[in-house]
């Protein structure tokens, strides 16, 4: 069973999910964009955080996925599934086992089996969900116990499409923002929040959150 979202207890309230541009999100995303949304070092320093963190030979989730997942090459994966908004995005990335086309802002219910994937990932786009603890929550209904969900993102976003309470806050806080979705959703470990920012170097900057789902003892 998912757990559950948490929703009596939740801070958050609907306005807090408005947006600038409330039509159909299908018709935003339908252009191809195969371009990068952080830059080379961000990149670079977001693979080698999966590189550390994923485990080979593991079943990920590439949630909110692109043309690009940032996985690093030489590492295998038993299965990279995908799912995103844009089918010509989603079929032009190499790292994908399996895709899958859906706006989780209509439906959050995610098209996996319990306990499906060792890891989840969501990519530089968390702030673009509108129904966050209902999506949370279905990560943790498919993330087998002890599996890892990483949520990074950077100073970045297409502004008209972004949620209004990720708009209203800064960087350090949308770190905490983070971080609530998953301690009001349920299923998870207390997360952790790490500026991964490459040391000394100008460019933009990299944020992530990670919490484990958490094993029941039986």
């Amino acid at each position: 069973m998912a757990p559950s979202a948490g929703e009596a207890d939740s801070p958050f309230r609907p306005e807090h999910f408005e947006r600038q541009d409330e039509a159909d999100d299908a018709a935003f995303y339908a252009p191809e964009r195969m371009v990068q949304h952080l830059d080379e070092t961000g990149r670079a320093a977001l693979t080698g955080f999966y590189r550390e963190q994923l485990p080979a030979g593991g079943r990920v989730l590439d949630l909110m996925s692109s043309w690009v997942s940032h996985l690093p090459e030489d590492i295998d994966f038993a299965t990279v599934a995908g799912l995103g908004m844009n089918r010509a995005e989603l079929d032009a990335n190499p790292r994908l086992s399996e895709t899958h086309v859906q706006n989780l802002n209509v439906d959050p219910q995610l098209p996996f089996s319990d306990g499906a994937f060792d890891a989840c990932v969501i990519a530089l786009s968390v702030q673009y969900l509108t129904r966050p603890l209902e999506v949370f929550a279905e990560i943790a209904r498919v993330l087998a116990p002890g599996g890892l969900c990483a949520v990074s993102f950077s100073n970045r976003c297409f502004p008209t499409k972004a949620v209004a309470i990720w708009q209203s806050l800064g960087d350090s806080d949308h770190a905490g923002l983070v971080g609530a979705y998953f301690r009001h959703t349920g299923g998870f470990d207390e997360p952790v929040g790490l500026d991964a920012s490459p040391s000394g170097v100008s460019g933009d900057p990299l944020f992530i959150v990670t919490a484990t789902r958490t094993v029941v003892s039986s």
